[in-house]
């Protein structure tokens, strides 16, 4: 489809010059974030997401198995190069998602308009966690199985990370929530993104990062676990190396106090260690590629 010229625009969208400069503004801007996005530094950043809620130093008494075995596949990571760091979401506070995401009227937004950074409102989400993803190559997400899925911790953390993926900067910064703005502002990055060019719609900031799945579990589980992060991550645009998760199971017939000596066993430090080294491979080779090269439809929320 052809492109509209301005006088086009503004009729189409119903709006004044100063609105479809704000709307060109935060495109070009964006286009800009995109070339950034797709720049690796020279040395590989690996961040680690637990989302275990156990602590020895808390009422469980005991170091998380998931941890612990996050912790491992960091320090592989270490010794093939890449600078790591250990991210627990217990350690953060993150409020819940207000799903302006899903109405596609009030819109979400890249920072959160809900949690707006750098103000009384703004939480560990906004002010800390998400410049961490953004400057992370790979991002390796352990989590225990809690009831037949993720970790609370960890499905919160997801859920807030909807803002990463294709939300733009506010059309009015005064008010983010202007439903008849911000339907507007939709029409117009429908009407000229280009799959082309990185930036220019909807920007997926997840797209090239690589992902890792660790999840430990006393019984049955793990199979929803992985699938519900890997549908989630790979919508996001995250790359998967083969053999890109790990699960590590008790048994069912023994008591839950002895699964910490089963959890120790060699074969998951092996396993975890198998994962950084597949991690680190599609890494470099994705660096080489640019991480915000790859297609999707942009046009798209």
């Amino acid at each position: 489809m052809a492109k509209l010229n301005d006088q086009a625009l503004i009729k189409e969208l119903k709006i004044d010059t100063k609105t479809l400069a704000r709307f060109k503004q935060i495109q070009a801007e964006t286009i800009k974030e995109a070339k950034r996005l797709s720049i690796s530094p020279k040395k590989i950043k690996v961040l680690g997401i637990s989302g275990s809620a156990r602590s020895k130093d808390d009422l469980a008494q005991e170091e998380s198995n998931s941890e612990r075995l996050l912790m491992a596949s960091l320090e592989h990571c270490k010794k093939l190069g890449a600078e790591t760091e250990l991210i627990k979401l217990r350690d953060y506070k993150i409020e819940y998602c207000k799903a302006c995401y899903s109405t596609a009227n009030t819109q979400c937004h890249f920072y959160c308009s809900c949690y707006p950074k750098g103000t009384p409102a703004g939480d560990d989400m906004s002010n800390i966690l998400y410049d961490k993803i953004m400057e992370a190559d790979a991002i390796i997400f352990a989590t225990p199985v809690n009831n037949f899925k993720m970790s609370s911790l960890m499905a919160l953390f997801l859920d807030r990370c909807i803002s990463l993926d294709g939300s733009l900067k506010p059309a009015n910064p005064d008010f983010t929530k202007d439903r008849e703005l911000n339907i507007k502002h939709t029409k117009f990055v429908v009407m000229n993104a280009d799959r082309k060019i990185p930036g220019s719609g909807f920007l997926k900031r997840f797209t090239g990062k690589v992902a890792g799945i660790i999840v430990t579990g006393h019984e049955e589980g793990a199979a929803l676990v992985i699938s519900s992060l890997f549908m989630a991550l790979n919508h996001f645009g995250m790359i998967f190396p083969p053999m890109s998760s790990v699960y590590a199971m008790a048994s069912i017939k023994n008591p839950t106090y002895a699964d910490k000596d089963i959890l120790k066993d060699g074969i998951y430090l092996e396993e975890v260690e198998d994962l950084a080294e597949n991690i680190m491979s599609i890494t470099n080779l994705v660096k080489k590629f640019g991480k915000q090269n790859w297609r999707y439809d942009s046009s798209s929320d």
